[in-house]
């Protein structure tokens, strides 16, 4: 088989997403990489070395405390967004055609927002003087506005604003390519709406939803600026300790050593995705492979 040749501007082309790599994801993760080894000066910043302190951190009670808090609220995070999602992109694929785009901008518009911008809108929505408790008052359900915020519950409510659209993205394709006949199959069968919905179209979206599961969670883990600005001291995820340890504490080793394994966890999960991915698209060959043989052999 002749070899495929590249022009010079294809090579170009092709060696730019590299450079880009090596320039803003490579070079910046060694060098963390490197701090996280460094020995920590008292009452200085750091020096050049080896040594294993910051990674031995790792088991002390503050560090297992913020992790498993951190891992509690994005996984929380991400089951709300997908009770919410599923739903929402089922009735959403099932709308005309027009109407779906219209819903689809509105959440990509959601995309276009920052963190910064979602933290603050909902820091006001959930504050006692200018939030939406006012509002419980007018109805003279409440004597006085609640404060809502911080708290887990206003942490929760950014988190998932944040990462909705992202699980309706993820799972609007599987479920527009949902034969629609299968439902309506149960239906006749004498299923009700509910458990043609448990027994016909989940276990059909199963991957897509386990994939949805893992994104959600991946952008959560990483939120810095909605824990801190929701929650209480006791509250903040990773991401904010991060900062705190860099930016107050001084203790930029420990801080590197906590970047390196939080963006381990993350760059797992993606794999996990991209597995799930792959996996997915093989059995739709295998199935349509499997297909066609059926009906080549009853043409013959």
């Amino acid at each position: 088989m002749p070899q495929q040749s590249f022009s010079r501007g294809e090579t170009m082309m092709l060696a730019w997403p590299m450079i880009m790599l090596g320039v803003f994801f490579v070079i910046p993760f060694g060098t963390m990489l490197v701090v996280s080894f460094f020995e920590r000066v008292p009452g200085g910043f750091f020096q050049p070395g080896f040594t294993l302190e910051s990674y031995a951190r790792f088991i002390d009670p503050f560090f297992i405390k913020s992790l498993g808090m951190t891992l509690m609220i994005a996984g929380s995070a991400s089951l709300l967004c997908l009770a919410l999602a599923v739903p929402f992109t089922w009735t959403l694929s099932r709308m005309r055609h027009h109407h779906r785009v219209l819903w689809l901008i509105a959440l990509l518009s959601i995309l276009s927002l920052s963190e910064v911008i979602i933290g603050f809108s909902w820091s006001l929505l959930l504050s006692r003087s200018t939030g939406i408790g006012n509002i419980l008052v007018w109805l003279g359900i409440e004597n006085r506005a609640p404060k809502l915020s911080p708290g887990l519950g206003a942490v929760l409510t950014g988190l998932c604003y944040l990462g909705f659209p992202y699980a309706v993205l993820i799972l609007f394709p599987q479920l527009s390519r949902l034969d629609p006949t299968l439902h309506e199959a149960a239906r006749m069968l004498g299923a009700s709406p509910r458990r043609a919905f448990m027994n016909v179209v989940l276990p059909n979206i199963a991957k897509a939803l386990v994939a949805a599961f893992i994104m959600v969670f991946v952008f959560t883990l990483g939120a810095y600026l909605i824990p801190q600005l929701l929650g209480k001291p006791q509250q903040w995820t990773l991401p904010v300790l991060i900062a705190d340890q860099a930016l107050f504490q001084s203790n930029l080793p420990f801080a590197a050593a906590m970047s390196i394994f939080l963006l381990g966890v993350s760059l797992s999960l993606v794999v996990c995705v991209g597995w799930l991915g792959r996996t997915g698209t093989q059995e739709r060959s295998e199935a349509t492979d499997a297909t066609s043989d059926k009906a080549l052999g009853a043409e013959s």
